[in-house]
């Protein structure tokens, strides 16, 4: 090549005018550098998004759906059925993207500047005492929602969860190690089968008018493979899953105590209290107030 040479590099890295100036190179233009870098770029891009499969078909090349079913089948809490009868709602005043209010509710609650929003709180504290649990006391656990709109890039407005009907209902919920709770999230099979094991422990299934092709799904299901052996299947077949919390006097007195709540603020709550609301949605249910 003799004396001549070809500059290549990055017009910010060190020493790179001062090469320029050492001797008779012949120099590559900072324009066709940045062309040169943009169409490396772009074709390394079109060559990733080529070969990268869907990430649900990824996983299921690594793990069968009978495994992850088997996680969740040792793992999942479910309420006790006994605990469900005892009191199905929990918090009827609330429901996904109500407004919070404060001071027994006379004011509005900010956040920073914004009327504050729910987005899972009652639900998770429902699910909690129903346990028998504290909120301290289950560290990477997940409050999932069984029956809801299926939307696994959450672009759809969940209506069922913000019915005050379903939101916190303890037989609408399991609770889940927070790992898991993406495949309740995006796996359709996984959703069927839990929502399957949910109908049979509880005798209920959420009738939302939105639900009805999702109740259809687990009427005509027969692909048994992956569903846990230990969850029952139907009404009566006398199975419950490991996970059930059983009902006891603590959770009995938090029923207790939460019904006498609503009851009381049915009474004394503030103007913005959603009575009416909540007698719908404890009427629903047969609760008695």
């Amino acid at each position: 090549m003799g004396d001549e040479g070809i500059l290549v590099g990055s017009l910010f890295e060190p020493g790179y005018w001062m090469s320029i100036a050492a001797g008779p190179l012949r120099i590559l233009t900072a324009k066709n550098l940045l062309l040169d870098n943009l169409n490396k770029n772009v074709v390394e891009d079109n060559l990733a998004r080529a070969t990268l499969p869907d990430g649900l078909d990824a996983l299921r090349v690594e793990m069968e759906l009978g495994d992850v079913m088997r996680l969740i089948e040792r793992t999942a809490r479910w309420v006790d059925p006994a605990t469900f009868r005892l009191l199905p709602l929990w918090y009827p005043e609330y429901a996904r993207k109500c407004l919070f209010y404060k001071e027994n509710w006379t004011a509005p609650q900010l956040n920073k500047g914004e009327h504050k929003q729910e987005g899972n709180t009652y639900a998770n504290r429902a699910l909690t005492h129903a346990l028998g649990l504290r909120s301290d006391n289950r560290p990477n656990w997940s409050c999932c929602h069984i029956w809801g709109v299926d939307d696994a890039l959450f672009q759809e407005t969940n209506v069922v969860v913000q019915d005050r009907r379903f939101f916190s209902c303890v037989g609408n919920m399991v609770l889940l190690p927070t790992p898991l709770k993406a495949f309740t999230d995006t796996v359709p099979e996984v959703k069927a089968m839990i929502r399957i094991c949910a109908r049979a422990l509880y005798g209920w299934h959420c009738d939302h008018e939105s639900l009805v092709e999702t109740v259809a799904v687990i009427d005509r299901w027969d692909d048994w493979g992956a569903y846990p052996v230990s969850w029952p299947r139907g009404l009566g077949d006398g199975k419950l899953p490991p996970g059930v919390v059983p009902l006891n006097n603590d959770i009995r007195n938090d029923a207790v105590r939460r019904l006498a709540r609503i009851r009381q603020d049915l009474e004394d709550a503030g103007p913005h209290y959603p009575r009416d609301q909540v007698r719908e949605a404890l009427a629903y249910w047969k609760v008695a107030i």
